[in-house]
């Protein structure tokens, strides 16, 4: 891949993030000032950069607290700023969850809650009920996370073990007014999906979950399981009157990301198709369907005429099985898709997460060609192993082409991209 396609594909990626920075996402769009108190509550990888924007733009005082993943936190100067471990919560996420309850709690009618929320929160807000542990969230988590499972049926399932999640956290606000200002990193911009919802009911409850666990043969911890065929009662509905005065809006979204980047090609005289920004399924799946886009443009200039970059976002998944290496969907993605399109001059691809960091690496993605496969061969690794082993951080790191840009302070979820000039 040439500098000039890395560039571009960088320039792409960057357009996709401003879009989503949290600055130009809140602008016009915050509610009116309370006549009571001002409560503001978040996470996610970026809340604590929406914490920061929001008191930038808020006419009036206000308190309240935010709760990030490590490494993420930047400074407020009203707003208690939290850091805790994703994507595998600990006993730091724990205490931030119950400091974001007590923020909520004993507000009255005149008050008002916003909710600054994006992708992350899910592992930042452990909270288990009575009867489970840490430790039962934590593995809850873990079997989640290998199971394959799109993040709906996830985000449903941790909805139903939780004393926050599901809306809960605004029905502990009650009689106070909540305002959800979203930040979506899930496919199709729901906002009861985002951080599993903690401000937003949801409609399906633990016979859905339940559904999804056997669905997708989920292997639950055996207390979480008991819990989920037992539990007293579902998480709250979206038609419960106590929600009744609360608003919910997505501020920033992949489409709008998406959107933003194919202006950005397209300023630099290169046309710009989106194919979708709600890809899910497995990441390596997904990648052998981008390289067949990228095979029949290049040997047929079809469906779409040379020169142009192609773009999509949603969030792949990954089925951990066995000892696995170390990597994240997009990588997996690239390593997938330059692999099937092994010898294919003239693309150059890019995959990264938009929260700039790709599963539990320092990585947000890599960049990949049509030479990327025979280059790992050439010293001496087989690129079909490190796919299944899933590996493909390895693969990256050895051909150094791993996308490092560092924590962005905002999460659209996947950007994909590959150019053919």
């Amino acid at each position: 891949m040439t500098r000039e396609d890395r560039e571009f594909l960088t320039r792409l990626f960057d357009a996709a993030v401003t879009a989503a920075d949290p600055m130009a996402a809140l602008s016009g769009v915050l509610p009116d000032p309370p006549t009571g108190r001002t409560v503001v509550v978040g996470a996610g990888k970026g809340a604590a950069q929406m914490g920061a924007a929001f008191e930038a733009l808020w006419d009036g005082p206000l308190e309240g607290v935010l709760v990030t993943r490590y490494g993420y936190a930047t400074a407020c100067r009203y707003l208690d700023v939290l850091e805790a471990a994703h994507p595998v919560p600990d006993a730091a996420g724990l205490a931030a969850s119950e400091a974001l309850i007590s923020a909520v709690s004993g507000l009255g009618p005149d008050d008002l809650v916003v909710a600054l929320v994006c992708g992350g929160g899910s592992a930042l807000l452990p909270a288990p009920p009575a009867g489970l542990t840490l430790q039962d969230e934590a593995d809850l988590n873990a079997a989640l996370l290998a199971s394959g499972a799109p993040i709906s049926a996830m985000n449903s399932i941790r909805k139903q073990v939780s004393r926050i999640k599901g809306g809960r956290l605004a029905a502990a606000a009650r009689p106070a007014r909540v305002v959800s200002l979203v930040v979506s990193d899930v496919p199709g911009d729901d906002p009861a999906q985002v951080a599993s919802g903690p401000t937003v009911p949801d409609g399906q409850g633990r016979a859905q979950a339940l559904a999804h666990v056997r669905a997708y043969r989920i292997d639950l911890p055996q207390q979480v399981k008991r819990y989920l065929e037992e539990a007293p009662e579902d998480a709250p509905r979206p038609e419960d009157p106590a929600f009744t005065r609360d608003s919910v809006r997505v501020v920033a979204s992949a489409s709008i990301s998406l959107e933003a980047a194919a202006k950005a090609a397209e300023a630099e005289g290169i046309p710009a198709v989106i194919l979708s920004d709600a890809f899910e399924g497995e990441a390596r799946e997904v990648g052998k369907v981008h390289a067949a886009l990228a095979r029949e443009i290049v040997l047929r200039n079809r469906p779409f005429r040379r020169p142009v970059v192609v773009l999509s976002g949603g969030e792949t998944t990954v089925t951990l099985s066995g000892p696995d290496g170390r990597g994240g969907r997009n990588s997996e993605f690239l390593l997938s898709m330059a692999l099937a399109m092994d010898g294919i001059s003239g693309v150059a691809a890019m995959a990264a997460d938009t929260d700039g960091i790709d599963g539990s690496e320092d990585n947000a993605g890599a960049f990949a060609d049509g030479g990327t496969a025979a280059r790992l061969r050439d010293m001496g690794q087989d690129p079909a192993a490190l796919l299944m082993g899933h590996d493909a951080w390895t693969a990256f790191d050895a051909l150094g082409d791993l996308f490092v840009p560092g924590p962005t302070g905002t999460n659209v979820n996947d950007f994909r991209a590959f150019l053919i000039r």
